[in-house]
């Protein structure tokens, strides 16, 4: 029987991680499973916890979005300690990904008898991240700006606080010339923002990489480039399916290192949270990390 430690982060979605763990937990310690709780005071606090629980043999979940997912599961990247998630914020997009269910009983089943599954991790590299590892994707323009604006929205909440904060950074926003080195290769790329995609969904369910496999190796880079701003909001609409990556301002590139550099001071993001500039670079750590999914 598996022995878990829970980190937890107090204010995920708005409100409170605890809340999304008392279900799931209760049926985890009614199967017999040993259940320990953490509640975490910041993100670097979180990868301390999830490292000690780690090194004294427990699983690991992650409670809360994916800040906090993507924190914990990249401190425990190449370690081999089980690493489960308990969606619990406002995107949830790497549970989604893993096609994690929402029902608490079919979760809990998945935590105590699923073996856990490689996937892979993205270490990420720049000025201000000496080196950190996350899961989802990394994301430099536009959609960092607008995650930005998302985290501090205190009146919406999940896709409504990203729609929002969407038309805040595009009403400011004008194109950015990039370079994008691409395994070695150099792409000059002027417009919105280039993704470096691990999962396919990103900013609260849209689908900014449909054919982007957490297993493969590879991260597909989506680069959007310069077009009127109707045209963007249209794009916008249609990351809700995916339907984007047939534009022609859409263009998809796929490797396993990536450099982002840009004429300017351009916002970057990693799962869900953006605290640095360019330039950056992202490497895949190929099934670094084991997901009890």
């Amino acid at each position: 029987m598996r022995q878990f430690t829970a980190v937890v982060n107090p204010t995920a979605g708005g409100s409170t991680g605890a809340a999304a763990l008392l279900a799931v937990a209760r049926l985890l310690r009614e199967a017999g499973a040993e259940l320990e709780t953490e509640y975490s005071r910041s993100l670097a606090h979180a990868r301390d916890l999830a490292r000690d629980a780690g090194e004294r043999g427990r699983a690991v979940l992650a409670v809360g979005g994916d800040g906090i997912t993507g924190c914990v599961g990249g401190a425990l990247s190449g370690t081999g300690t089980p690493f489960g998630i308990v969606p619990a914020g406002r995107g949830n997009d790497f549970a989604r990904a893993l096609g994690l269910p929402t029902d608490p009983a079919a979760l809990a089943r998945i935590l105590l008898d699923h073996a856990p599954r490689p996937v892979d991790t993205i270490e990420v590299r720049s000025a201000v991240h000496d080196r950190t590892v996350v899961l989802g994707s990394v994301y430099a323009g536009v959609d960092a700006l607008a995650n930005r604006h998302a985290n501090h929205a205190r009146l919406l909440r999940g896709t409504a606080s990203y729609y929002a904060g969407g038309l805040r950074a595009v009403t400011t926003w004008r194109p950015v010339r990039y370079r994008v080195t691409v395994d070695g290769e150099t792409h000059d790329h002027t417009g919105y923002t280039v993704v470096a995609a691990n999962s396919g969904y990103y900013g609260s369910g849209r689908v900014i990489a449909p054919d982007a496999r957490l297993d493969d190796g590879l991260l597909d880079i989506v680069m959007i480039r310069e077009a009127p701003r109707r045209l963007f909001f249209a794009l916008m609409n249609e990351l809700k399916t995916g339907a984007h990556v047939h534009r022609p301002e859409v263009r998809i590139l796929r490797g396993s290192r990536i450099r982002i550099e840009a004429d300017r001071p351009v916002p970057y993001g990693a799962d869900g949270e953006v605290d640095a500039v360019l330039p950056v670079t992202a490497t895949v750590l190929p099934g670094a990390l084991d997901v009890l999914c």
